[in-house]
């Protein structure tokens, strides 16, 4: 039986030779040299995630969800990334998803053997009771990992939008999503190590395809998070300035303009810009489908 050939994130790379017996400067200088190739490895990739971006988008327009599925330190990007949707975005916390390989507590633990089986990648998803209106994307450095096929797999049968994220190529994950992302990022600084520039790729484009789908659907005003959700001091101070600078009012008057509409920016803004009360707000912006820009326009328009 023929050996199958060592993949890009497995191979031993040459730059790291004798890494034991470099200095610590050394190796977190070559740590950043090796870093500074994976924006370009993500770049070449920009088309295959726009298109990605777009198709969540609608997914998400449409009443689904996004849902990540990974395993190891993929899994757990892909959970990060969908609990920052909630504070960022206010995204409700079933909206965006994580699902990891071994359940909740591979958060904080190695569950051994967990990445190993396809049924339980399909059986994870049968369990959010996955439908067509959702979008799956499948995260594995290697481009392999069963779990993450075998959600994939059944993804795609139910006729949810899939994306597969691999930093290997050629790879199955690519060929079984409807949109494959290859970000091919090479050897690691240790051989099968994909915490590092594997893993930075994968964050690098999980950052884009979640923010650029929030963006599509009106969550951010210019360069504003005016969805965020106000649940700390920190973002209670950021949700006045940003009521300050387009509602055009001071910072006290944000906070009462805040207050009436139950700490959220939006229909404060309009609030300020349009003279509304909270429920004509309200009531603009959902006619709107919640972008601010176009609920402004309209009030200027008169429609």
């Amino acid at each position: 039986m023929a050996s199958e050939p060592v993949r890009h994130t497995e191979a031993p790379n040459p730059a790291s030779r004798g890494l034991d017996r470099m200095s610590t400067l050394d190796i977190v200088t070559l740590m950043n040299a090796e870093d500074a190739g994976v924006a370009a490895a993500v770049k070449d990739a920009l088309p295959q995630v726009a298109r990605a971006a777009g198709c969540i988008a609608a997914r998400l327009r449409g009443g689904g969800r996004l849902i990540y599925v990974g395993a190891g330190t993929s899994g757990r990007l892909g959970v990060l990334d969908a609990v920052e949707c909630g504070p960022t975005f206010s995204a409700p916390a079933e909206q965006v998803q994580g699902v990891l390989a071994g359940g909740p507590g591979a958060m904080t633990r190695f569950v051994e053997g967990a990445e190993d089986s396809a049924e339980d990648g399909a059986k994870a998803l049968q369990a959010l009771d996955l439908t067509a209106r959702d979008a799956v994307v499948g995260i594995a450095a290697s481009g392999r990992t069963p779990f993450v096929l075998g959600a994939l797999a059944y993804a795609g049968e139910t006729g949810a939008f899939t994306a597969g994220i691999s930093c290997s190529a050629p790879a199955p994950l690519l060929d079984l999503a409807e949109i494959g992302i290859a970000a091919v990022t090479g050897p690691e600084l240790i051989a099968g190590s994909t915490r590092l520039k594997a893993g930075t790729a994968q964050k690098m484009v999980l950052n884009m395809l979640s923010t650029a789908a929030m963006i599509r659907l009106g969550k951010v005003h210019d360069n504003l998070m005016v969805d965020l959700r106000v649940s700390n001091a920190k973002l209670a101070a950021r949700a006045r300035r940003m009521v300050a600078q387009l509602g055009g009012v001071s910072e006290e008057r944000a906070a009462e303009l805040l207050e009436a509409t139950g700490q959220s920016v939006k229909p404060a803004v309009l609030m300020a810009r349009r003279g509304l009360d909270a429920v004509s707000a309200r009531a603009r912006l959902e006619a709107c489908d919640g972008e601010l820009r176009a609920a402004l326009d309209g009030q200027e328009e008169g429609i």
